[in-house]
């Protein structure tokens, strides 16, 4: 637990409205269960995903990319997104198949607006469906179904304020600790280091699908 103490914590929802106020009609009338032709244009368009699920063990928010349209849309109020190679943690998944709430949140480069989705999922391994996404004669090893129970864009005030597309915003990768770095650091040298950072572009490259 951190030790740092905050006063003036807001303690309900009646507090919140009286300082934020009500929503306007932009902000609520963009809001639907469906996947309209409009917002089918974002998911097809997007390359990159945030998927955020609850389990048991608490909450999990994880990237997902592909090419775009990799989400495939099934019809109005479906869904589908490829599991591709990963860490094998399953972390997201193993939320899913215990509590089926998802939300997504597509991101486009250049685009300063994103596409938010709420819904559940359940995880199919049909073997057709899976040999549908496949990539380079690679299937997933399963598929995301999700049905869609709110979908709005997202006003594009966070990216610009971000620069999130602006080669400005862009800052030099070796000012970072690389992922070599971290995992000696935090398994007191068993695993990682610069062997780990020098194989791992070789490593991803042959197993990114």
């Amino acid at each position: 637990m951190s030790d740092t103490t905050i006063g003036n914590i807001i303690g309900s929802v009646e507090e919140l409205e009286a300082i934020y106020g009500s929503p306007g009609e932009p902000s609520l009338v963009k809001e639907t269960p469906f996947i309209t032709e409009q917002y089918r244009a974002y998911v097809e368009a997007a390359p990159f995903l945030t998927l955020a699920t609850v389990g048991p063990e608490g909450l999990d928010c994880s990237p997902r990319g592909d090419i775009p349209g990799f989400v495939r849309v099934a019809d109005e109020r479906t869904l589908m997104m490829p599991d591709r190679l990963g860490n094998n943690r399953c972390d997201s998944l193993r939320n899913i198949i215990r509590d089926p709430r998802v939300a997504l949140c597509f991101l486009i480069p250049g685009s300063t607006n994103a596409l938010r989705v709420n819904g559940t999922a359940q995880l199919s391994i049909d073997p057709e469906l899976l040999e549908s996404f496949a990539v380079n004669g690679k299937p997933p090893r399963s598929v995301a179904v999700i049905h869609t129970e709110a979908v709005y864009f997202q006003c594009g005030r966070a990216i610009v304020r971000s620069k999130l597309w602006e080669s400005e915003a862009r800052i030099d990768p070796a000012s970072l600790p690389t992922p070599g770095e971290i995992l000696a650091s935090m398994s007191k040298n068993r695993v990682g280091g610069s062997e780990y950072d020098a194989k791992w572009k070789g490593r991803s490259e042959k197993t990114l699908w």
